[in-house]
């Protein structure tokens, strides 16, 4: 059985294990040097400060984290937030990156937040599709905007909004 419970700084070893690998071999995530467990940890302390940060563990291994992130800065967007999520690489498709999210999504509607942002670098089928099915809607897309592994990649930005609902 997986548990959604909210990350620890002490998770922060098995986080960067999970992390490191989208790092040094996908564009995925657009980082280029895999923190050390010291950087990650304060990462984690920072975020739970304002936002949920939580883990999926089975039988004591963390499978996968989600969290949420301030989107600018500033007081018009404080209702407004950009979601992550990575996933152990041998735990991937077995609907551990849905189960975040419905709890991520829960605990920021209990929070108040009206708009989740995704920003995924191209290509990445997996998460588009993890998205869409949620009902996110892609509302940028950005040209060569990052570079890495001697390869420009495009960007999208992908937008659920509860206004009005």
């Amino acid at each position: 059985m997986i548990d959604i419970r909210s990350a620890r700084i002490e998770d922060a070893a098995d986080l960067v294990a999970i992390y490191a690998p989208y790092i040094e071999k996908t564009a995925i995530t657009f980082e280029t040097q895999v923190p050390t467990v010291s950087e990650f940890a304060s990462r984690i302390e920072k975020t739970l400060g304002k936002f949920p940060y939580l883990v999926a563990v089975e039988e004591g291994k963390i499978l996968g984290y989600a969290y949420a992130s301030t989107y600018y800065a500033r007081a018009a967007y404080d209702w407004t937030v950009e979601l992550s999520v990575y996933i152990n690489q041998e735990a991937r498709g077995k609907g551990i990156g849905t189960m975040l999210y419905d709890a991520l999504e829960e605990e920021l509607i209990v929070r108040g937040f009206k708009n989740f942002l995704a920003c995924i670098a191209l290509p990445n089928p997996a998460s588009l599709a993890l998205h869409k099915k949620r009902g996110y809607e892609q509302v940028a897309h950005f040209k060569k905007v990052g570079y890495k592994f001697d390869t420009w990649h495009d960007i999208v930005w992908l937008q659920k909004s509860l206004v009005g609902k």
